[in-house]
């Protein structure tokens, strides 16, 4: 008689990045898995652009037709499954318009929206008439959005000026449907770096560190909202998978610190302290 193999109960952290794809290696897609596997999960991707770049800038961007991008979504979720969600660069209001009926249709858990609009290196990641498309359509289906100082003054319509602006400023972004907002403050100068949660009724944490010097900041957003995600598929709460996902990034920039990739700005050094692959 043949013994039947058993069929294994056990599965990973399983987080899903919809994003774009980096040919440095620095930001999008593989910072995301570098990012994933860091933290012991399970990485999947649906991919809404090609880009050509590297540490200097971008060079070109070649989108994935819509319709190709929720055949992705699709075969991942339909197979493997999914726990949280990254979603990344969408450069055209339809890519935003699959991405949010996937969400729906498939209940898609702990989705982490970034709203990538500008490349570190300086260069436009979206066309304008994307935008209200991303706020009317994903902003509600989002358990967090991560957007840095130039994408929230975009998306608000005004500069921000100053950390002490960073509450209001977030609570205005979750009055434009989000749920929750993590605004980064990054881009203000100090010798602290200041970010400032802001949840349902008015709540707003302060998460405060020291600047670490780098020229290597290059996927910076991407590398926080990936762990966020991982974070929150391994069962944190949000505040404390924020908390986790800041501790993570902050090692990162300091292990990549003095380490010269490229001749512009470098990426983190995602693998600084791997976790083992966690199973349940």
């Amino acid at each position: 008689m043949t013994q039947e193999t058993p069929t294994p109960t056990r599965r990973y952290a399983r987080v899903l990045s919809i994003a774009g794809s980096d040919s440095g290696g620095g930001a999008g897609i593989q910072a995301d898995l570098k990012t994933f596997a860091a933290l012991g999960c399970y990485g999947m991707t649906a991919i809404t652009a090609l880009t050509a770049q590297n540490t200097l800038g971008v060079r070109g961007i070649h989108g994935v037709p819509p319709g190709f991008l929720a055949t992705q979504i699709d075969a991942v979720v339909e197979d493997i499954g999914v726990d949280a969600v990254k979603i990344g660069m969408l450069h055209s209001p339809d890519v935003v318009r699959v991405v949010a009926d996937a969400i729906r249709r498939h209940g898609l858990p702990h989705v982490v929206l970034d709203p990538v609009m500008v490349a570190t290196s300086g260069d436009r990641l979206i066309v304008p008439e994307t935008v209200a498309v991303l706020v009317r359509e994903l902003f509600p289906l989002a358990e967090v959005i991560t957007p840095n100082l130039d994408e929230a003054a975009l998306l608000l319509g005004r500069p921000i000026q100053g950390a002490d602006a960073l509450a209001e400023a977030a609570q205005a972004l979750c009055g434009l449907g989000a749920k929750a907002a993590l605004l980064k403050g990054g881009h203000l100068q100090g010798d602290e770096v200041v970010d400032v949660l802001a949840l349902p009724g008015g709540i707003c944490h302060r998460l405060a560190s020291p600047r670490i010097a780098t020229h290597n900041g290059h996927g910076t957003g991407c590398t926080l909202s990936s762990a966020i995600a991982a974070q929150l598929a391994l069962g944190l709460p949000l505040v404390q998978a924020v908390q986790a996902a800041r501790a993570y990034i902050l090692g990162a920039i300091a292990a990549g610190a003095d380490v010269r990739t490229g001749r512009g700005h470098g990426p983190l050094n995602h693998g600084y302290a791997p976790v083992v692959q966690r199973v349940f």
